[in-house]
């Protein structure tokens, strides 16, 4: 331990399309909305995270909100540093004289090219980071449901985002193969949206979609624990009048339909792709759902039976890659596998 390392703090950060997570000392001590909320005419960042969320959809001309990142990667260089350094800002540090150095580790889609890897490294840098290594979500979620990655032994994680959806087979401390789709959470929400639109005439904003998907939201039109019908208010599109209606998890299951199919064929890729050996291993252990869509009613169920092998929703899904990240934190020197 060095002389100066009292004034190191050391983070974690999940930074992700639709939430970012910050850990520190083992605890999630920031978990908010990747949302950030700007003055038109200034550019001034007014607000970010849940503060940001509230104005989305609901606010005038001169306020304008937007998500940083696009399908896991920063879309806008300059609101993503700002929103990282006001993240950064809630956290709840001990009291000192000194502006600790931060080491980061930052997970980041396992798609990637080099420029969307250097822009992640330059927006931490710029929010004060000294040492940053990053690390691809499908191996920070199989850390983070307590997968040993360093054994000799297949596990195939099925990491579902708001941007992308993961899927990796994992081996050896390294990736042997992956399938990386910008079809996820928002997708979903789009999807939803558009149902609305084409089936109901009825126009709904973002957080109305979401509230469908978390409320009726289902990848089966057969479920044998249906959640209640749910009453949905927005726009008439023909006469322009505040409008409620009634959806089922039914219609909802037939609009997430196509999207669901390309992320079982992304699934049904990857195992192709998958050597003999670690075949075997996949076999008996099966497939682990990560990730906020991970959560979609009997998604798990859809895959299993397209794929005839077990599948299995982590606990805890929307934090398993903040947890991994937050375990790979505290092994720099040992996971060779973390890019710098």
């Amino acid at each position: 331990m060095g002389f100066f390392d009292f004034m190191q703090e050391a983070i974690a950060i999940d930074l992700g399309t639709a939430n970012t997570l910050i850990i520190h000392n083992d605890k999630v001590v920031v978990d908010e909305p990747s949302i950030v909320a700007k003055n038109v005419r200034t550019g001034e960042v007014i607000a970010i995270g849940k503060k940001a969320q509230q104005m989305h959809g609901k606010a005038h001309k001169n306020i304008e909100t937007m998500r940083p990142l696009k399908d896991g990667v920063i879309a806008d260089f300059q609101s993503s540093e700002q929103m990282i350094r006001g993240f950064i800002k809630m956290i709840p540090w001990k009291r000192s004289f000194f502006t600790p150095a931060l080491k980061m580790v930052v997970c980041i889609p396992s798609g990637v090219t080099e420029v969307e890897k250097r822009a992640v490294v330059d927006s931490a840098e710029h929010a004060g980071a000294k040492d940053v290594w990053l690390i691809h979500e499908p191996m920070a979620a199989a850390i983070g449901i307590g997968i040993d990655v360093l054994e000799p032994k297949g596990n195939m994680v099925i990491d579902i985002g708001g941007g992308t959806t993961e899927i990796a087979v994992i081996s050896l401390g390294g990736i042997v193969c992956d399938k990386s789709i910008r079809v996820a959470g928002d997708e979903f929400t789009d999807n939803i949206k558009n149902y609305m639109k084409t089936r109901h005439n009825i126009a709904v904003g973002d957080i109305m979609a979401e509230q469908i998907k978390i409320n009726v939201g289902s990848a089966l039109t057969e479920l044998d624990d249906p959640p209640p019908n749910y009453a949905v208010h927005g726009r008439d599109l023909m006469s322009g009048i505040p409008k409620e209606i009634i959806v089922t998890y039914k219609e909802i299951a037939g609009s997430l339909n196509n999207s669901i199919e390309q992320i079982e064929e992304a699934v049904m890729s990857a195992l192709f792709q998958t050597p003999p050996a670690l075949s075997a291993d996949i076999y008996n252990e099966g497939l682990y759902l990560t990730g906020g869509g991970s959560m979609l009613r009997g998604l798990d169920k859809r895959i299993s039976k397209k794929t005839k092998l077990p599948v299995y929703v982590a606990e805890d899904p929307l934090r398993a890659v903040a947890r991994g990240t937050g375990i790979a934190l505290k092994n720099t020197e040992s996971y060779t596998f973390l890019i710098r």
